[in-house]
C-alpha cells in the first residue's frame, strides 16, 4: 500500500512537471530554423532559433527586433525579419535608400542599395496595428515589400527572436 502512494505521488508531480513544461513551450517559447538567405548578415540558412512570445503580450515590437510570424501563403510556414517601419509611420524606398518618415534610416544594413522598392517604390503609412518588415539581406529577401508578405499585423507576430541555439559555434543572443 505505501508503495502504490508513493507510485501515485510520483506520477502526479511527474505529471505536472509535464503539464507546466508543455506551457511554457506553447506561451512562452518557439523553436524555428531559418530557411534562405534573407537574413544573411545576422543569421544563416539553417540556424536554430528560440522565439520568446510573452514579452509583446505586455508592449509592443520595436524597431529593429527580428521578429516570427506566419507566411500567409502557406500553412505551417513562418518567416523571420526584422523590423523597419513602425504603426503611423510612412515607408518609401526611393533611389536604392530606405526612408522612414522622409528621413534616411540610420540602420547598419541600409548600406547596401535596394534594388527592388516594390511595394514602397511610393510612399505606404502604416495603420495603426502594421509594421513594416525586411530581411537584413535586402536585395535577396521577400519581406512587406512583396505584395505575397505586405505589411505584417500586429496580432500575427507570434514573438521575438531572441536565442541561436544551433550551430553550437554561434550559439548565443540575437540582435
Amino acid at each position: 500500500m505505501r508503495t502504490a502512494k508513493k507510485v501515485v505521488g510520483y506520477s502526479i508531480y511527474i505529471l505536472i512537471i509535464l503539464v507546466l513544461a508543455l506551457a511554457v513551450k506553447i506561451l512562452v517559447f518557439q523553436r524555428t530554423v531559418v530557411e534562405g538567405a534573407s537574413m544573411e548578415g545576422t543569421l544563416h540558412d539553417g540556424d536554430s532559433l528560440l522565439v520568446e512570445k510573452l514579452s509583446y503580450r505586455f508592449s509592443d515590437p520595436e524597431r529593429f527586433d527580428i521578429v516570427v510570424f506566419p507566411y500567409s501563403g502557406e500553412k505551417g510556414v513562418y518567416f523571420v525579419k526584422r523590423i523597419i517601419g513602425l504603426p503611423g509611420e510612412t515607408v518609401e524606398i526611393r533611389e536604392g535608400v530606405l526612408l522612414i518618415d522622409s528621413k534616411v534610416l540610420p540602420y547598419r544594413y541600409n548600406r547596401d542599395r535596394i534594388m527592388n522598392a516594390g511595394l514602397v517604390s511610393t510612399e505606404i503609412t502604416l495603420h495603426d496595428n502594421e509594421y513594416f518588415v525586411m530581411g537584413d539581406n535586402v536585395n535577396d529577401s521577400v519581406d512587406s515589400r512583396s505584395p505575397e508578405v505586405g505589411n505584417v499585423d500586429r496580432d500575427f507576430i507570434i514573438g521575438k527572436v531572441f536565442l541561436r541555439v544551433s550551430p553550437f559555434d554561434r550559439f548565443g543572443l540575437v540582435k
